[in-house]
């Protein structure tokens, strides 16, 4: 399938959804294709669960973990990586550890409202893909082109088992699953920004779908809006 024309500004797309529905994976690839920039704005808040973590600051604690996110240098590549501090910390915010820690760091209003002003700057140029878990609706409502991906959670809890097991981590897949419900559990009902499919979000399910086929869906949508824009 061909890539859309490039145009004087490009779009904003935002990608929404759980842990481990392959947003990132889809994104990655969708940006690559559009010559766009791909921003994991999940791992932001990852990597202000690992600094917390690091500094022994309680993760219940709104304010102080907000305080933390605004001294905190967290600088996201082009390509996915990570920097904490000027630290490359891509491969030490993906332990289990910091993935539940960042479920708790992410509820708190305050810490949401820091990253939603930083998000916005970084996309507010256009010519982005945003994978996050409240793009299209709380960071950019009015983005051009929304995307909510699902999966089946057995399913995306069989590929973070993979994952790890590709990394050498070991891990149980039963508590990989629970944790993985448990993670959406919290995500849908918190009471700032939750985790929820906005009404102008095209649905992605890639239960069983490689991520080529997903991306493949995906750019038919983002060449239609393109068409539509031109």
């Amino acid at each position: 399938m061909s890539s859309p024309p490039p145009s004087p500004r490009g779009l904003v797309i935002a990608i929404d959804g759980p842990s481990g529905a392959g947003k990132s994976t889809a994104g990655r690839i969708l940006a690559d294709r559009l010559g766009y920039v791909f921003l994991d704005t999940g791992a932001m808040y990852r990597a202000l669960a690992l600094q917390a973590l690091r500094r022994g600051v309680a993760l219940d604690d709104g304010p102080v973990l907000a305080e933390l996110a605004r001294a905190s240098p967290i600088d996201l590549a082009p390509g996915g990586g990570v920097r904490l501090d000027g630290e490359d910390v891509t491969a030490a915010i993906r332990t289990r550890e910091v993935s539940a820690a960042a479920s708790r760091v992410s509820v708190h209003p305050a810490v949401r409202r820091e990253m939603v002003a930083r998000q916005r700057e970084m996309g507010s140029g256009g010519g982005v893909v945003m994978d996050g878990r409240d793009i299209g609706t709380a960071v950019f409502p009015d983005a051009d082109v929304k995307f909510y991906v699902d999966a089946d959670p057995a399913q995306r809890a069989r590929r973070r088992h993979e994952e790890l097991a590709a990394a050498g981590v070991p891990s149980d897949l039963r508590a990989i699953e629970e944790e993985t419900r448990q993670r959406d559990r919290a995500d849908s009902t918190r009471t700032d920004s939750p985790l929820t499919r906005a009404p102008d979000a095209v649905h992605v399910d890639t239960t069983g779908l490689a991520p080529e086929a997903v991306v493949d869906r995906m750019l038919a949508v983002v060449e239609g809006r393109r068409r539509g824009h031109a």
